[in-house]
């Protein structure tokens, strides 16, 4: 076995968080490796559409080019709950799979990166050198260990790294490939949940490549009927749940399997400790309908490469002090804050039956159809005065 070269910084998960973090790191210089068990990515049921704030921040960072190289671009999501459309919303959107996101950003990774196909069975961190060990490669040492691994707990449980969870099971989620035989002649569109009782927060459907992807986001217990039936007679299942939607979008074929993906909403404590950081959801998980995750893992990835590696670099040791200052970011904890409370909205504006959250529900529609109807009048004004 033939020890590993040392490194300024070891980062441990070749998802999505910990190859753009390796990627900033090192085309400003930093001597990076990035270690991960799988040489390609597996196929997982994760983020499937980059749009909003995250498109640009993918801009800044010059990784906008692969996105958009890699993926299906739409503009226009057409909006419609209980038989009836409420408004159209124009912005960029990427839609691309999981898997093939991390492929396009690891085609990024510049030369100077050493990536290691190996699994970490072991940290050793101090506030000097920290030993990182492999199955087959045996002991890294670097200067800095950022764990980028997900929702693993393994390497934060040694590290005596504990998840406190927020809110057990807080969402689940549906991803399935369908077909449209009736034709939808917009590229994208989104129908919301018709009641709260039914715990369906929206649909949502995009195209990837030639498929139209289709994601449900719902706050149902993964044990109720209906989620049972979602999964072995879905069809049935959206007819039952959602009757207004074949009134729009005409009849809906579920061409595969569905997957499902169950939720919880956690954040890492005890954290602040010497030589090692935590990014993504490593660090803190997000709500998938509020679509902050992405913009969640960038932040992180922007701070600590942009700004606290640089100076942590530039002085011996990597204490406790240095660590902490990353967790206390203004900018970093603005957007965890914000993820959380995304969080919380869309699950009480789709389940909670009290008095206040059924006004603002209600107010929102209301609100969105009146909008959608202006803007429709007003285009077809100016059509009329550009014939």
């Amino acid at each position: 076995m033939t020890a590993l070269p040392d490194t300024d910084i070891a980062i441990v998960g070749g998802g999505l968080s910990g190859t753009v973090a390796a990627i900033v790191l090192a085309r400003r210089g930093h001597r990076v490796t990035l270690i991960d068990r799988n040489e390609t990515f597996p196929p997982e049921f994760r983020v499937e559409k980059i749009a909003g704030d995250q498109v640009t921040r993918f801009e800044r960072l010059g990784l906008l080019p692969a996105l958009a190289a890699n993926s299906t671009y739409f503009e226009t999501i057409v909006n419609a709950r209980r038989g009836s459309f409420l408004d159209t919303h124009v912005t960029p959107h990427y839609g691309i799979m999981y898997h093939d996101l991390v492929a396009a950003m690891r085609r990024e990774l510049p030369a100077n990166v050493r990536v290691v196909t190996d699994r970490v069975t072991d940290l050793r961190t101090s506030s000097g050198t920290q030993t990182v060990t492999l199955g087959e490669h045996g002991d890294l040492t670097a200067r800095l260990v950022v764990l980028a691994s997900g929702m693993s707990d393994l390497l934060r449980s040694r590290l005596g790294i504990e998840r406190q969870v927020r809110h057990e099971r807080q969402s689940l989620t549906f991803g399935f490939n369908a077909g449209l035989p009736d034709g939808f002649p917009h590229p994208a569109f989104t129908y919301y949940g018709e009641r709260p009782a039914d715990g369906i927060d929206y649909l949502s459907f995009f195209p990837v490549g030639e498929s139209t992807r289709a994601n449900l986001f719902t706050f149902l217990d993964h044990r109720a009927p209906w989620v049972k039936q979602m999964r072995t007679a879905p069809e049935a299942a959206l007819e039952a749940a959602l009757p207004g939607l074949s009134r729009v979008a005409g009849r809906i074929e579920i061409l595969d399997k569905v997957q499902s993906w169950i939720m919880d909403l956690a954040v890492a404590r005890n954290v602040e400790q010497p030589g090692v950081v935590l990014i993504g959801d490593a660090y803190q998980t997000s709500c998938p309908a509020a679509g902050t995750g992405v913009s969640r893992l960038m932040t992180d990835v922007e701070q600590l490469a942009l700004v606290y590696v640089p100076a942590w670099l530039e002085s011996p040791g990597m204490d406790v002090d240095k660590i902490a200052g990353f967790y206390a970011d203004p900018v970093k904890r603005a957007m965890d804050n914000l993820a959380f409370a995304k969080a919380d909205f869309r699950r009480s504006l789709t389940i909670d039956t009290g008095l206040a959250w059924r006004t603002r529900r209600t107010a929102q529609y209301v609100r969105r159809t009146i909008s959608g109807r202006v803007r429709k009048l007003t285009g077809s004004q100016k059509r009329v005065a550009l014939a």
